[in-house]
Parts: C-alpha cells; structure tokens; sequence
C-alpha cells in the first residue's frame, strides 16, 4: 500500500511540475521519487533485514540519478533550482 495519497501527489506534481497533469515532468518525477526514498530510509531504518525494500531503495536512487544526470545536461539552471528546492547536494 502506497504511503502518497492522490492530494499529496498531486501538490507534489503542482509544485515541482507546474500543474497536476504534467506528471511526466523531470522535476515532478525526481520529487516523486525523493519522496518515496525518505518513505522507504525511514521504513529500513526500524528493519534492518527488509533486504527486498533496500533493493527497491537502491534501484528508485539509481532511477532519480540518471534523471538528475539528464536534468543537468539539458536545463542546468532547473536542475540548480530543484537540487536546492529539494535538499539533496549539500
């Protein structure tokens, strides 16, 4: 069962996308999925042993990278914009 209801994605995609339906976004999705990595970090930190959801952990961080990656080559100032937006560099 997912943790994001449809009112949380939703401002998650108007936020960072521009409006709900453009959930194809980079920004939309990276946000999506940082979200979704928080969730998970803070499900693995009380269960150790869930090796399945670090697995799902290590593959939604790889996915996020490579649109990062992409984000940067092709808007750089965006990709500035949502790093800080977000937090993720320190």
């Amino acid at each position: 069962m997912s943790h994001l209801t449809s009112e949380k994605k939703m401002t998650i995609f108007i936020t960072y996308g521009g409006k709900y339906s453009n959930t194809g976004s980079i920004e939309g999705q990276v946000a999506m999925l940082t979200e979704r990595i928080n969730h998970i970090s803070n499900h693995l930190k009380g269960n150790k042993k869930d090796f399945s959801s670090q697995r799902g952990l290590m593959m939604m961080v790889g996915k996020r990278k490579r649109l990062l990656t992409y984000l940067s080559k092709h808007d750089l100032t965006g990709y500035r914009s949502l790093i800080e937006k977000l937090g993720l560099r320190k």
